[in-house]
């Protein structure tokens, strides 16, 4: 399927993602292909393929079509395994990896990611995917370079937990007046903050918020009982959980001071 792929016109490489490129997948797990293009691609024609390949009309979603970050792509099913098309922009990625390297990140908003898009999760997926298909070695190449954690994003990513304090502040506010909506969005935002932190802080790519609170309460030196503190403060979201955050933003950003 991969070398099918890039014979479609403007699609440079394939690679394997997700839990199968990292060996932590279960029976049941989707086949994610990281499908990256450059200039137009030819929808109709990855439309056509898909449905070769399926037995049956399947939509393909264009660039854009699954909003600016996700971009977009196909959830097929082969012979009953399913299998999902994943777009990239090869262009916008390697812009993405120059602006790692030098310390730059953005976060976007994007369906499917409830604490936004952080666009190092680009460089992430090069870095921990199986290249399948790549004619004239772009991806190859990519990867290569994305398999060092660069340390100026380690820098700012670090250095960006001050919103954690900022976000604890906020719900400390609503607090009172029973808003239990923003008292969830800020302290929800405050974690998600830390975890980015605490991740780069460790050289470890972050791809997307599943799974990502264990992944970083797994890491050395993150306070004890890091995800389990996590979870008491969303489940209660009264004055209590949001001085209980509080404590965690300190201790994580301990941590973070210790490691600069």
């Amino acid at each position: 399927m991969a070398a099918r792929l890039t014979g479609v016109r403007g699609v440079r490489a394939v690679a394997l993602g997700g839990s199968r490129a990292r060996g932590t997948h279960r029976p049941d797990s989707d086949w994610d292909l990281g499908v990256y293009y450059r200039g137009e691609v030819d929808v109709p024609a990855l439309a056509a393929l898909a449905a070769e390949v399926t037995g049956a009309p399947v939509e393909v979603a264009g660039p854009g079509g699954w909003g600016p970050w996700v971009n977009g792509g196909a959830w097929l099913s082969v012979d009953g395994v399913a299998v999902d098309w994943i777009l990239r922009d090869l262009d916008r990625v390697e812009r993405v990896l120059a602006d790692c390297a030098e310390g730059r990140f953005e976060v976007g908003t994007q369906p499917g990611h409830p604490l936004g898009f952080w666009s190092p999760a680009y460089a992430g997926e090069v870095a921990l995917c199986r290249v399948l298909a790549d004619p004239a070695g772009e991806l190859t190449a990519l990867r290569a370079a994305a398999r060092t954690y660069p340390e100026r994003l380690r820098t700012a990513l670090t250095g960006a937990a001050w919103e954690a304090d900022f976000s604890v502040g906020s719900a400390r506010k609503s607090v009172g007046t029973g808003d239990a909506l923003h008292v969830s969005l800020c302290l929800s935002r405050a974690f998600g903050v830390l975890v980015q932190a605490l991740l780069a802080h460790h050289r470890v790519w972050c791809l997307n918020e599943k799974g990502a609170a264990a992944t970083a309460a797994a890491l050395p030196d993150t306070p004890p009982d890091f995800a389990d503190r996590v979870a008491g403060a969303l489940k209660a979201l009264d004055a209590e959980a949001v001085e209980a955050a509080a404590d965690v933003v300190r201790d994580v950003r301990a941590v973070l001071d210790a490691g600069a």
